[in-house]
């Protein structure tokens, strides 16, 4: 007789969740002292808000890449993978960090009141996958894990709406895959595998840099210009032609440029720029309103967030700060202001813990994004057309 893994861990006394901690306490007579439903301690799970093993907002946990007996709709997975740092290196530990600073997410409840949802409270089940495998030795061969890792999660049939028709090539609806860096050069990766499923993507880029840098002017010599790294993937990804022509967007630039050149040279790549100093005279509205035009709304989306975006005095934990950023206030009001879109997958990068204060600004800032993407998902529900048929 087939068993899932959510029976096996209820008939091995484990308890487990998913749509909002939906848990059943095992039978005993003291159960009561360890799962409860009182306010405020996130549902009927033994572990506090402070204790346990970390998922993403304490989210259950599934091994994905070892077993494909689960499905879901949405999934958490880590690439730790920091080698294609120019600067600082650290964000491998990016995903345990993102964790840690996710714990107090549903701590409540879980209800995001200005998009007036709760991401953990839902038909849809939810997912925290773990971290995909990633070699510190070899970037060509991390790269091609990463590829192959995020693929795996994201071409099998979700937990919702599997038979109906959707957005991807083959008229699947398909599961959407948040990924945890790692440096931005796991973006490079990730768009591949998108490429896969989607083709040609529309990227919205929040960021303090371009990277777009040809690879000979971002620090490679004549015989390495084919270098792959944290600031040249959105080259390599335009050159590929993994991104959605005239659809592209960067949000919160500002960093220093080699000169002119840098900005033509991202226009041939196919993105539109919208400066951190932009918000003095456009204000957080402006700038949504300008993401909003040029993504549209019917496009397959792909949402990558460097969080160095963020100010250094909201997010000092990253490999190359900028200062002159957002403030992470205006950040979640920007990515609210993206309700509606269709996105079919994210990442948040550039998280490195080690330079964090002991408050973890950084992680908490990085996990409270992902907060404000995770509800839009929920809210948009299956990326599903509604025509089934046999797929």
């Amino acid at each position: 007789m087939y068993l899932s893994f959510v029976s096996l861990l209820a008939l091995s006394g484990i308890a487990t969740a998913h749509s909002g901690h939906d848990q059943t306490p095992l039978a005993g007579p003291h159960q009561k002292l360890w799962y409860n439903t009182l306010p405020g301690d996130g549902g009927t799970q033994a572990d506090s808000v402070f204790s346990g093993i970390s998922t993403f907002g304490r989210l259950p946990y599934f091994p994905c890449l070892s077993s494909e007996d689960e499905r879901y709709d949405i999934a958490f997975i880590g690439a730790p993978f920091d080698t294609g740092t120019s600067y600082r290196p650290g964000a491998r530990f990016g995903p345990s960090g993102i964790r840690q600073g996710s714990r107090r997410l549903n701590l409540y409840g879980g209800y995001n009141v200005p998009l007036q949802a709760n991401p953990f409270v839902s038909d849809m089940r939810i997912l925290d996958c773990g971290d995909i495998p990633v070699t510190s030795y070899d970037n060509a061969w991390a790269i091609q894990q990463i590829e192959e890792g995020h693929n795996s999660v994201l071409m099998r049939k979700p937990f919702t709406d599997a038979e109906k028709y959707g957005l991807s090539k083959a008229g699947k609806t398909l599961p959407r895959i948040i990924t945890l860096g790692g440096d931005h050069t796991i973006t490079l990766p990730l768009l591949r595998s998108i490429n896969r499923a989607y083709g040609p993507v529309t990227v919205i880029h929040f960021d303090s840099h371009l990277d777009s840098w040809k690879p000979k002017v971002f620090g490679g010599s004549p015989s390495q210009v084919a270098a792959v790294n944290h600031g040249t993937y959105f080259y390599h990804a335009a050159m590929e032609g993994l991104l959605k022509n005239d659809t592209n967007i960067h949000a919160g630039i500002r960093t220093t440029l080699s000169g002119p050149s840098d900005y033509e040279n991202d226009g041939y790549c196919g993105f539109e720029i919208v400066e951190a100093r932009e918000i003095d005279t456009i204000g957080t509205d402006g700038i949504i309103k300008k993401i909003r035009e040029r993504v549209g709304t019917e496009n397959p989306v792909y949402l990558s967030i460097d969080i160095d975006t963020l100010d250094p005095a909201y997010a000092p934990a990253t490999g190359t700060p900028e200062t002159g950023g957002w403030s992470t206030r205006e950040l979640r009001t920007i990515i609210r202001g993206l309700d509606g879109l269709n996105f079919i997958g994210a990442d948040i990068v550039e998280v490195a813990p080690a330079y964090d204060t002991n408050a973890e600004l950084s992680t908490m800032a990085a996990a409270d994004v992902l907060y404000e993407i995770l509800t839009i998902m929920v809210k948009k529900g299956p990326l599903s057309v509604g025509r089934s048929d046999e797929l």
